[in-house]
């Protein structure tokens, strides 16, 4: 787990790339602790290609430094992950007679570029961002994993192009403009996060969840080596199918326990992680560090839950409590460790937790990706009961719903999925859009409409349509899924999972110098729950049902049949109370509101908030990391 930067470019000389590299390097060093390096290949007619790394040193502590190289040095390659099948492929790789300098995963993956060029990357299983450079032939290649789980960021410049495995890296080459992007702003109001492949910033742009890009020819050549399919389904009776997926899931753990350092378990109280922590109890003959974080509120606290996981499996268990004046705290912190407007405030408590986990172990595995392989969020059995709401008369759906709706008090007292009357609310917007966009539906902070109110026209104008719900339709359809659960599901592992819970959980992590790892995103393993019955994943109002069945026996009491709960905060309690002042003082005047948003519009969020008139804690929220996201770096 590391950083990596680079560039191609035929402007500049020595000196003035060297001291380039070392900046954008330098961005990086939180993501890699334990050293740097740098080559660089400086062109006789000017301009050259570098690359540099930091390292957080997994495996092969002694001999894995990067960049490394193949034999005759002509291939140089950085790399960001961990690649699980490394040694079987390094079998292959002596079989055809390279030799190797080292133990690392990284070596492998130059030989085999050697081998297969940019083919190679649909034969690593696991999580990367690398880039090599061909020297010979004067190419870059870059390539990021099938789900997006390692970030990597990338710019046009003079003849060529710069990476990072985060914005602040390619910002930091003097060729590339620090401009905001309207249209990745108007998104984020609505989805929380800035879609791939935008950075919001314009002319940064994310290398999207398994491509590969090829600078070759003086231009870049991206395509696509992994997409989840949903067909053919797969036949076998409940019983043999729960046992493969066991099986599988068991795999992808043992895979994940590879490490020369310290290692642990992130657990939540849900379902996803609990398997993860019962399943690395029986591989290990040590009992299992696991951490927890939790909050005052009761309510939004499933602390009791990971503790029972712990209880049942001996680990040795570590808990924090996070309360506002943490979550204040840590708001710059996760601007500083995002570079992009972010709005999804779990990541606050995944801050600290990883701060807290990093004083005792390097590597921390999750239960992340388990909603989005096996249908765990309730929207999706909502969405079904929404479409038949849809079909009776408007005057109910578009008029009377939503005025009973708007007599409930809406105080965000509890999670949101715990909350019938936010879900009440919600019909009126369900009935405006399509299935296909779930997300939209039932997670966006502010509607289309709502987003068209708040900002200034000339705003608005500038962003263009930012039609977040035909992204979601329209990759949705790209699934060729003949279920609309599994459209769903794609949707999700294109546009959600990478655009905001994976880089919640690489930013976080990596801001610690703490190396996530996410067993149920295991490729493989993804492969064969995609192509399961829909049946087995959503079962009447049972989301994950095989997932569950296939380790009920395992898990403690009620955690095994327990209702999905997201990592929710209290933020609508904090905005009436000791954020109030804050975030009034914070927006009115600020460059939100001078920019991009009428200031009238916030007034009149705030006001309704605290006066408990309408729970508008998380959009409030949003327009708070805004004003930081704008303050930082414009």
């Amino acid at each position: 787990m590391c950083g990596i930067c680079g560039f191609l470019t035929n402007q500049g000389g020595p000196e003035t790339l060297g001291q380039v590299l070392g900046a954008m390097n330098g961005t990086l060093a939180h993501r890699g602790p334990d050293g740097e390096g740098i080559h660089l290949d400086v062109f006789a007619q000017g301009g050259g290609a570098g690359l540099a790394h930091r390292r957080l040193a997994i495996i092969d502590l002694v001999t894995g430094d990067q960049p490394l190289f193949n034999e005759d040095r002509i291939l140089a390659i950085v790399f960001n992950g961990e690649i699980y099948n490394f040694q079987e492929l390094r079998q292959e790789l002596e079989a055809k007679g390279h030799v190797f300098a080292s133990r690392s995963d990284t070596e492998v993956i130059v030989h085999l570029y050697e081998e297969l060029g940019p083919a190679c990357a649909a034969k690593l299983r696991g999580m990367f961002a690398l880039a090599i450079w061909d020297a010979p032939r004067r190419e870059l290649f870059l390539a990021r994993d099938s789900f997006g789980k390692k970030p990597l960021y990338y710019a046009a410049v003079p003849g060529g192009l710069a990476f990072g495995s985060e914005p602040k890296a390619v910002l930091a080459h003097p060729a590339v403009a620090r401009r905001l992007d309207p249209e990745a702003v108007a998104h984020y109001l609505t989805l929380q996060h800035v879609p791939e492949p935008s950075s919001g910033f314009v002319g940064v742009a994310s290398l999207p969840a398994g491509h590969t890009l090829l600078w070759r020819g003086g231009r870049p050549h991206i395509e696509r080596f992994f997409r989840l399919d949903y067909q053919p389904k797969l036949t076998g009776s409940v019983d043999d199918l729960a046992a493969e997926l066991r099986s599988r899931v068991t795999e992808a753990v043992r895979l994940r326990l590879v490490a020369d350092v310290p290692l642990g378990a992130h657990l939540s109280g849900g379902v996803d992680s609990a398997i993860v922590t019962a399943v690395m109890a029986g591989l290990t003959d040590q009992p299992v560090r696991t951490f927890s974080i939790g909050f005052a509120e009761e309510a939004f606290s499933e602390t009791p839950k990971a503790r029972a996981v712990a209880e049942r499996f001996a680990t040795r268990h570590t808990e924090f409590v996070v309360g506002f004046d943490e979550a204040r705290a840590a708001m710059e912190a996760v601007v500083a460790a995002t570079d992009m407007p972010f709005a999804d405030p779990s990541a606050l408590a995944s801050w600290h937790l990883c701060r807290l986990t990093r004083q005792h172990v390097t590597v921390a595995l999750n239960g992340d990706g388990g909603d989005e392989m096996f249908a765990g969020y309730q929207r999706y059995w909502l969405d079904p009961l929404a479409d038949a709401y849809a079909r009776l008369p408007h005057a109910v759906t578009r008029r009377l719903v939503p005025w009973l709706a708007g007599l409930l008090p809406a105080k965000g007292d509890v999670p949101v999925e715990a909350d019938w009357r936010a879900g009440l609310k919600r019909l009126a917007q369900a009935t405006a859009i399509p299935r296909a966009a779930s997300l939209v539906r039932w997670g966006s902070y502010f509607s289309p409409a709502d987003r068209l109110a708040l900002l200034r026209p000339e705003f608005a104008k500038a962003a263009g349509p930012a039609d977040s719900v035909a992204l979601y339709v329209y990759t949705a359809a790209a699934s060729k899924a003949d279920a609309p659960l599994d459209a769903s599901l794609f949707a999700d592992a294109n546009i959600y999972l990478p655009g905001d819970l994976l880089v919640k959980a690489d930013r976080m992590a990596m801001a610690s110098g703490l190396e996530g790892r996410s067993p149920l995103l295991d490729s493989e393993l993804a492969v064969f729950a995609a192509h399961l019955p829909t049946r087995l994943k959503l079962k009447g109002l049972t989301g994950k049902y095989l997932l569950r069945r296939a380790f009920a026996d395992l898990l403690p009491p009620g955690i095994a049949n327990q209702s999905k709960r997201g990592f929710g905060l209290p933020v609508a309690g904090w905005f009436r109370g000791p954020l109030k002042s804050f975030a009034h003082d914070l927006l009115i005047g600020g460059k939100v509101c001078r920019e991009i948003v009428r200031p009238e519009a916030v007034e009149a969020l705030l006001t309704a908030h605290a006066a408990g008139q309408a729970d508008h804690g998380k959009r409030l929220f949003a327009l708070v990391m805004l004003e930081l996201w704008l303050r930082r770096f414009f």
